[in-house]
């Protein structure tokens, strides 16, 4: 079996939900202060360090940060002397579902600005950290096209199904355009473009939405990497190596309902019309040939740990088929809350307690259970040494336990 290095030093990664959307009713948000991840770096990245999780997904708040045009990235000295002290490798988000206020994502302006502040936090990060660098250019833009221009939840409010396609194509635009400004400080830079993988059905009672409900399975789940990888609106500058790394956000309620006004109903666990998550992973595999990783997954409350193993075992599957897969990130690492409520989701390695002002990490023992499970199957470091970037993970003991293992793609997630 020939060489076959990982692009990461683990298998297993995780992240910080950073959103910092302008939200309906509310106005800004920044979920990084919400669930205090500001105030606990150190706290957060020991506990990763401690689970041998060497890869972390990080924002950078752009509208925080870049005021008229003038960038100040100084609050990231902290998160960068945090991360070196734990010895993790960031993949830096730079636009997480929000923008700068005084833009409008539908004007040249937009684009420019948002190439200039990704130029200048590469120059940054670059220079106070060692390669590999990784970025997420925009996270989920065609979740944020929906969020923003078809459900009005966040800016800029948009209510209509063009709006969404409008928002999707200049998120796009002014990804391309950050990659190719990375690539002028970080030449070798490494991209993972992330997006919702759904699969989508129509009612029982309504098979006449059975070709909407095939459309946004097949083609809109796919736009924005289609346009990334230049194969729509090429004159956009998407290439495969502007689309790079393929992250693939995989949650329960991405297999939905069709609804022809608002957001899909999620299909329950024991329906009929869910399809295995390992045929849609080799759906992305066989369009672009790209590496790919679960860029986000968890399950909700006591439902984790079952939910970690079954996604394992779908993605073993299809590494048996043959993906390109290089790591699953358990997202989020610390819980977060609902968007609408305000509830806590109970979704992270961590759930929050509080206690009075202050927001305490308590890891979900079985979840951490099963997470140290797949780490042994897998060949794994449980706890990260002092040097973790020293090798790359080495994937074919990933496939070797896939073969050994034998998993099948299936239906049940239980």
């Amino acid at each position: 079996m020939t060489d076959h290095p990982g692009l990461f030093p683990t298998f297993f990664l995780s992240g910080f939900e950073c959103s910092t959307f302008h939200w309906k009713h509310q106005g800004r948000r920044d979920l990084v202060a919400e669930t205090q991840h500001d105030t606990k770096l150190h706290e957060d990245y020991a506990l990763l360090s401690g689970l041998g999780i060497a890869v972390v997904r990080e924002g950078v708040p752009w509208p925080l940060v870049d005021h008229g045009g003038q960038v100040d990235l100084s609050r990231l000295d902290p998160i960068l002397d945090a991360l070196e002290k734990c010895r993790l490798t960031p993949i830096w988000d730079l636009c997480h579902y929000g923008y700068p206020d005084d833009l409008d994502p539908f004007t040249d302006a937009f684009t420019t600005r948002f190439a200039d502040y990704a130029r200048e936090v590469a120059r940054y990060v670059s220079g106070r950290r060692d390669g590999p660098h990784f970025f997420t250019p925009v996270n989920e833009p065609t979740f944020y096209s929906f969020c923003g221009g078809e459900w009005g939840w966040a800016a800029p409010y948009g209510t209509t199904r063009d709006t969404r396609h409008r928002l999707r194509l200049a998120l796009c635009r002014a990804a391309i355009a950050a990659v190719h400004a990375i690539r002028e400080v970080v030449p070798d830079a490494r991209m993972v473009n992330v997006d919702p993988l759904v699969y989508v059905v129509p009612p029982r009672d309504r098979p006449d939405l059975a070709d909407e409900a095939r459309e946004e399975t097949f083609h809109d789940t796919f736009v924005a990497w289609d346009v990334l990888a230049g194969r729509l609106h090429p004159e956009l500058g998407g290439s495969p190596e502007v689309l790079d790394i393929v992250g693939v956000n995989c949650y329960s309620f991405g297999q939905m309902e069709y609804r022809e006004d608002g957001p899909h109903a999620a299909l329950g666990p024991r329906d009929d019309r869910v399809v295995p998550l390992g045929d849609l992973l080799g759906e992305v595999w066989n369009r672009y040939g790209r590496p790919m990783i679960i860029a986000e997954t968890s399950g909700l409350r006591d439902g984790r740990p079952a939910w970690l193993r079954d996604v394992m075992e779908e993605c073993l599957a299809a590494v048996r088929k043959g993906i390109d897969l290089h790591g699953v990130c358990l997202f989020p690492a610390v819980d977060m809350p609902d968007w609408h409520t305000g509830e806590w989701l109970h979704n992270g390695i961590c759930d929050l307690e509080r206690h009075g002002d202050e927001l305490r990490r308590a890891p979900y023992a079985p979840l951490v259970d099963e997470l140290r499970r797949w780490q042994r199957l897998l060949n794994r470091v449980t706890r990260l040494d002092e040097d973790p970037n020293s090798d790359p993970v080495d994937l074919n003991d990933v496939t070797r336990a896939a073969h050994a293992m034998n998993f099948r793609s299936d239906r049940d997630w239980s």
